[in-house]
């Protein structure tokens, strides 16, 4: 993912990165969620593995289709992280969020016009305790936030590999964490299809676990390299 610098924007460059989240969050939860619908639809032909494949691959392909544009952030716990690193301004911040949740939303909508109540739209709910799933939800963040912020704040990574390693750790999350927690990782996707499904359970547990562990991951990050001898000052929170 690419980093927005503090520079002054005129409104249109805003709205069109905007935009771009908006694109990108929109496939990721169409694709993702379809994914689950489509499976229960099938009776099970795309399977736990298949749906967080699903994930991993739609992030990848639109962080590479939007991350020179946009930064790619398509979670509002990552523009919060970002900003609270100082390397996205907060000034931007109230714009991607809603951008992000209206495209969520959106993707949401359409796929109950395609595929009917399904799946209550893929929402995320917890499956075992409250406690078992905001610890999940917290640490799956964190690992995602930490593997982010070194592909795309750190001048020694390998910035073209940016889409397979964040990809990669959005689909091995989903592989461990989604049984019980859904591995959401991300308010607006939760957000979407719990509104087009009205299906609120435990959804405020979706909007801070990510958060937090977005903030923590970004944290550690900085933490584990600046003051590195090796580390540029360009990588550096």
């Amino acid at each position: 993912m690419a980093v927005a610098r503090e520079t002054p924007l005129g409104p249109g460059r805003l709205m069109q990165k905007v935009g771009a989240e908006m694109i990108g969050t929109f496939a990721l939860v169409f694709a993702g969620c379809g994914a689950m619908m489509v499976d229960r639809i099938t009776g099970g032909t795309i399977g736990h593995a298949g749906i967080a494949f699903t994930f991993a691959l739609v992030i990848m392909v639109m962080i590479y289709a939007t991350g020179h544009i946009c930064g790619a952030h398509f979670i509002p716990a990552v523009t919060i992280a970002f900003a609270v690193c100082k390397r996205f301004p907060w000034r931007q911040v109230p714009a991607y969020i809603a951008g992000q949740c209206v495209a969520a939303i959106a993707a949401a909508l359409l796929l109950r016009a395609i595929l009917g109540d399904v799946a209550h739209m893929g929402a995320t709910a917890p499956a075992g305790s409250i406690g078992q799933s905001f610890a999940l939800e917290v640490v799956v963040s964190f690992f995602l936030m930490f593997v982010i912020t070194a592909v795309a704040t750190d001048s020694r990574a390998v910035g073209a590999m940016a889409g397979w390693a964040i990809g990669g750790t959005v689909g091995l999350c989903s592989m461990f964490a989604g049984p019980i927690s859904g591995a959401s990782m991300n308010p607006a996707r939760s957000l979407g299809p719990a509104l087009a499904a009205t299906s609120f359970d435990e959804l405020w547990l979706y909007f801070a676990a990510p958060v937090i562990g977005a903030i923590l991951g970004a944290v550690a990050y900085q933490f584990v390299t600046c003051g590195d001898a090796d580390q540029s000052a360009d990588g550096c929170c």
